[in-house]
């Protein structure tokens, strides 16, 4: 199983469904390391203190945070974790909302979101709900000691979280300038757009992530092969210890749920909702179900892959 980066659960109401989290895409960024010329030997960043000029081993080194000029507060990471336990541990759903009422512009990174122990049932009932009401849950979530507001979305049988960037993040674009709507103020004829609309037409082709690839990516790594095969260096990476894994306790979710429909004043439009029949294998009215999961790394959207 793939090691987790994110132990918690996810809170909606007064439900708590243990998960684990784990990235969702692979950066295929090429990694080098700096080599002294002369000598050919790997050059070593070294933590080294500003005022011994002495380096510094990693079991001495603490996150500091500047509060005035030259002074700083040290805070380890146990500290860090510890300032709001809930915050860091809890996918807190505050809200659901329609996937098309978020522009692609506020996507940032996606994330796999795998049941922990006991929470396969909690999981599947949570899955199922986005599913059937074509909705996403509106979270918060702290990942890597920052709160990111996410949104946590079906995708196949898979849970999907895609953190998202916040409203301040996104750069007002009013001061760009842009051709505007009036097309023939700008010299754009109708037999023009007509030509464009057919080359658009005759391009068009079902979308296959899999067919597109890094070629610079390719033609950096065909240079790196021949260098190896004529003699060039090599270097290994050594892996990181994996987490040691948790495990959690589900309470019952009919009755949790009960109580939180209940506290939301949700009560009365569910009872009018199952008074409605809906014998085994009878249709359900208003069932959107996707009939292709999207592709890997990906939450249904229509924003764009990243590597």
């Amino acid at each position: 199983m793939p090691r987790p980066l994110w132990k918690g659960s996810i809170s909606f109401g007064l439900v708590n469904i243990p998960v684990t989290l784990h990235g969702a895409v692979t950066p295929e960024t090429l990694r080098f390391r700096q080599i002294d010329r002369r000598s050919k030997a790997p050059v070593k960043e070294k933590r080294v203190s500003e005022r011994t000029g002495q380096e510094v081993p990693w079991d001495d080194v603490v996150k500091g945070y500047e509060y005035e000029d030259g002074r700083y507060v040290l805070l380890e990471d146990d500290e860090l974790r510890g300032a709001n336990v809930k915050a860091t541990q809890t996918i807190d759903i505050v809200q659901f909302a329609r996937r098309e009422e978020i522009d692609p512009l506020f996507f940032e990174t996606p994330y796999y979101v795998a049941p922990g122990k006991g929470g396969a049932k909690g999981y599947a009932l949570l899955r199922e709900a986005l599913r059937e009401s074509d909705r996403v849950g509106i979270a918060k979530v702290v990942v890597r000691f920052r709160q990111h507001v996410a949104a946590l979305m079906p995708q196949g049988r898979l849970l999907v979280l895609e953190l998202l960037r916040y409203g301040h993040e996104i750069r007002d674009a009013a001061d760009l300038e842009v051709p505007g709507d009036d097309l023939a103020e700008i010299g754009v004829g109708p037999r023009e757009v007509a030509m464009a609309e057919t080359l658009v037409q005759s391009m068009e082709e079902p979308w296959r992530p899999q067919e597109f690839h890094d070629e610079y990516r390719d033609a950096v790594l065909q240079l790196i092969d021949e260098k190896v095969r004529s003699g060039g260096e090599r270097a290994e990476v050594e892996r990181e210890a994996e987490a040691p894994q948790d495990s959690a306790e589900v309470v019952d979710i009919m009755a949790l749920l009960k109580r939180s429909v209940e506290a939301t004043g949700g009560g009365a439009a569910s009872e009018g909702r199952r008074a409605a029949p809906s014998g085994e294998g009878a249709p359900r009215a208003g069932r959107r179900r996707s009939t292709a999961a999207a592709p890997p790394g990906r939450a249904a959207g229509g924003h764009r892959e990243r590597a």
